[in-house]
């Protein structure tokens, strides 16, 4: 069995408060890409967890095989050979590690005929981490609480091309939130995505933008060449490092002005 678990960006971050278990309480719009790693799950004699593409570290640390634990004890489920095709950079604020956790699910749940409903692999997928249960949705959606809370949200981005960069560098999530300033919106962000991308300048904010450029000033010029290139719209994701330009279709490649850096562009239809 392959499967392609896919990246997201986030249209806007908000910041509303710590909670009081040390998590942040949030909203943000998470919107899924076509960018995605290449995950192969086969039955086996023997349990065996595998990568190759970006170098991830320590397997056992990995949320694909947790995620195989987790139904493991569950379900008691025989061994597999799983091998994971890393592309999606890390430390990028993209959700990779989540994705792949999440599509992990979806796969064993198929493949072992579990008929875990969509609701019963959210609940599983919100133990692995708070991004996971968006990727079993896997469509626009609204987040809350630390992000696992999520409801529909309308996105029109048709028309539009998405341009993303990610530099060398890499934001230690810890980090980005370390130096945030909680503060609450006066205007929902569930409300300020619906008008449209070209409203969302000066608008839609990623709060953590405050607390990553002065650290990483590289990862704000990335933003400020989007739009003097004519993005309609520019952002960091999540805690970064990666940035997002949308800009009109048709607008030609930009791939020579960020040498050094991961490209990806795609034509939202």
């Amino acid at each position: 069995m392959v499967l392609f678990p896919n990246a997201k960006v986030n249209i806007g971050l908000e910041i509303l408060r710590k909670r009081p278990d040390n998590y942040h309480d949030l909203e943000t719009v998470f919107y899924p890409l076509l960018l995605s790693d290449v995950l192969e799950i086969n039955k086996s004699h023997e349990f065996g967890f595998a990568t190759s593409g970006i170098p991830v570290g320590n397997s056992s640390d990995n949320l694909v095989v947790k995620a195989y634990n987790l139904l493991q004890s569950e379900f008691n489920l025989p061994a597999v050979n799983i091998h994971l095709l890393k592309i999606i950079p890390m430390g990028a604020g993209l959700g990779g590690g989540s994705s792949d956790a999440a599509f992990t699910l979806i796969g064993l749940n198929e493949l072992f005929e579990l008929h875990l409903s969509k609701e019963e692999l959210i609940a599983y997928a919100s133990k692995l981490g708070s991004d996971c249960p968006f990727f079993i949705i896997n469509q626009p959606s609204f987040a809350e609480g630390r992000g696992e809370i999520l409801s529909e949200c309308e996105v029109n981005l048709s028309g539009y091309k998405l341009v993303l960069i990610k530099p060398e560098c890499s934001v230690p999530t810890a980090v980005a939130y370390s130096k945030v300033t909680p503060v609450l919106p006066s205007v929902s962000l569930l409300q300020l995505v619906k008008e449209g991308a070209k409203e969302w300048p000066g608008k839609v904010v990623n709060r953590f933008e405050e607390s990553v450029f002065p650290s990483y000033p590289q990862i704000k010029e990335i933003k400020e060449m989007l739009y003097s290139k004519g993005a309609v719209y520019a952002s960091m994701s999540g805690s970064g490092s990666s940035v997002f330009g949308i800009f009109r279709a048709g607008n030609h490649s930009l791939r020579e002005e960020f040498p050094g850096s991961f490209y990806w562009e795609e034509v939202i239809r």
